[in-house]
């Protein structure tokens, strides 16, 4: 996909869609920007991002986009637009596996019977020990932080700043 160019009403778009970082980085990867602009930006907005991404550009956004940006109303939206109906699922995160290892591992072995139990054997084995380090690092930060004390703390915190005072 070809880059947006940087000027004043492309950089006053993506301060408003990505407005937790600079226009420029926003800007940098076209991609990840049009998944924001798909799921906030304007109808005026969209008109003057349009004026530099084509069909091609706007799919190849479509086709590439990162997990977890665009809501489920948007994607089909969008995908409706750009002729893919119905749509392909949206994007997932997946933890504890490398991006595209399940695709690129059952091309490899052909897709064969055998290939889908060796894949689902790895795949539990990774999810296991995946939720044996995250159950692990749990019990550290429950021994160390009762959320039950940090409401009381807070809540301390909170009258000691905000509550009215005895004048006595």
């Amino acid at each position: 996909m070809k880059s947006i160019p940087i000027t004043p009403k492309t950089a006053g778009i993506a301060r408003n869609i990505v407005w937790f970082e600079p226009p420029e980085k926003a800007l940098a990867d076209p991609i990840r920007f049009m998944a924001y602009a798909m799921t906030y930006a304007l109808p005026e907005d969209m008109r003057v991002i349009r004026q530099y991404v084509s069909d091609d550009d706007f799919r190849e956004a479509l086709e590439h986009a990162p997990a977890g940006i665009i809501d489920p109303r948007s994607w089909a939206y969008w995908n409706s637009k750009m002729g893919r109906y119905p749509p392909p699922p949206l994007p997932v995160r997946r933890f504890g596996i490398a991006v595209g290892s399940e695709d690129s591992a059952m091309t490899q072995e052909g897709r064969n019977s055998s290939a889908d139990t060796t894949q689902n054997s790895g795949l539990e084995e990774q999810r296991r020990y995946d939720r044996m380090a995250w159950l692990r690092m749990r019990q550290q930060e429950s021994s160390t932080s009762d959320p039950e004390q940090a409401r009381r703390r807070s809540r301390e915190k909170w009258r000691a700043k905000y509550a009215p005072k005895d004048k006595s």
